[in-house]
């Protein structure tokens, strides 16, 4: 009994790691899975940056990709073309400041026409 509480603590303790790890970013963004990739958001006034990873976290050169950032700040959504930038950034401008932290959407399309989305709560 003492031994299948502590397995069970032991694996609980290690899914909660591993999701607070998927959730902060390497850009102090927040992360979220869109389909094979994973997409970094992050937020500094009225600019928008996505990060794009591979399910390792290695970064996914974007040349090639697109993207639109739907986002709700202050109670109004912006749609933010997205476009490369280097690495695997891609960036835009917003109307208006959007805080650290807004809710919304991530839409990419990949060169090859895969499309992708990656949602922030």
């Amino acid at each position: 009994m003492i031994r299948t509480s502590m397995t069970l603590a032991a694996g609980l303790l290690a899914a909660t790691a591993a999701d607070a790890h998927e959730t902060a970013g390497r850009h102090g963004g927040r992360v979220a899975d869109a389909g094979d990739f994973h997409v970094e958001l992050v937020t500094r006034g009225e600019t928008v940056d996505v990060y794009v990873s591979d399910g390792t976290q290695a970064p996914v050169p974007v040349a090639g990709f697109r993207g639109t950032a739907i986002l709700v700040a202050g109670g109004k959504a912006a749609r933010v073309p997205l476009e490369p930038a280097d690495g695997n950034r891609l960036t835009g401008k917003a109307p208006a400041a959007l805080g650290d932290r807004p809710k919304g959407a991530v839409q990419l399309a990949a060169p090859d026409g895969a499309t992708v989305s990656g949602k922030f709560n």
